[in-house]
């Protein structure tokens, strides 16, 4: 497709870079405007399905971090499973470690997080199979490690699920196979589930304290209007009177074709 007009010429490929340029827009979720279009696209999205063929767009969604788009996008799977489908790689592996280490404890709404973990506990479900897939490093380790939350305890469910992530990289250590870097990466991991579990440590003496500064994803996210049913809307009252107002007009006029025809069956 080819748009002219009196100073340039558009071509398909300019015509995708303006398509692009607005979806970065819609996507930075920084007006009331951008998030209520994000939803809706993440909830276009929903009902598309995931596929080996669109799941980047689902990345990139979901790098997002407004709850509202996530929550449109996720809709009611579980999120721990939200990429079952798709099996894990080196890309969407990149993308989650990215997305823990930018964010800080607190930083990422808990459905997010949610299908994070999930994806690493598919992945390193057989850890030397995942270390294969995607070597973590030291650094990775810490990324996961820092949004253990110490005040929830054991008992909550991320926590728990964080835990087991790092219990199977602990696993690496030992194995005949193993490179050096392998059981760096599983000796750290074991000692942060070791100061997690015990009461007397914290994290902070295995993860550097600048990570664990906790924060809130709310106070840094546009939230959209408030939705209303369309039902009670006022343009939905608007076109019931317009409706009832056509339909008065419509029963006026029969009425008076009705008496028209009496009046000429009468003369008759």
């Amino acid at each position: 497709m080819v748009i002219l007009d009196k100073q340039k010429i558009y071509t398909s490929q300019d015509i995708a870079k303006i398509e692009n340029n607005m979806l970065s827009g819609i996507l930075a979720c920084r007006t009331q405007e951008a998030v209520e279009a994000a939803i809706t696209y993440a909830r276009y999205l929903n009902k598309t399905g995931l596929t080996y063929e669109n799941y980047p767009l689902f990345v990139k969604v979901l790098e997002i971090g407004n709850h509202w788009v996530i929550d449109a996008l996720i809709g009611e799977r579980d999120p721990f499973l939200f990429f079952s489908s798709i099996k894990p790689n080196y890309q969407i592996l990149t993308a989650c470690f990215g997305l823990l280490a930018e964010r800080h404890p607190g930083g990422l709404y808990a459905k997010s997080l949610s299908v994070i973990l999930g994806v690493l506990q598919a992945t390193y479900n057989v850890p030397e199979d995942g270390y294969k897939i995607y070597p973590l490093t030291v650094s990775d380790v810490n990324s996961l490690g820092k949004h253990l939350d110490e005040e929830a305890g054991q008992e909550d469910s991320l926590n728990r699920v964080i835990l087991d992530i790092l219990d199977k990289v602990s696993q690496l250590e030992g194995l005949e196979e193993h490179t050096r870097d392998m059981e760096e990466v599983a000796i750290h991991a074991n000692e942060i589930r070791n100061h997690f579990y015990d009461a007397t440590k914290t994290i902070k003496d295995v993860i550097p304290p600048v990570l664990l500064v906790r924060m809130d994803y709310r106070k840094f996210e546009v939230a959209p209007r408030k939705e209303v049913p369309f039902e009670k809307s006022k343009l939905y009252d608007k076109e019931a009177a317009a409706k009832s107002a056509t339909a008065k007009k419509a029963g006026a006029a029969k009425q008076a074709r009705a008496k028209s025809e009496g009046g000429e069956e009468n003369k008759e």
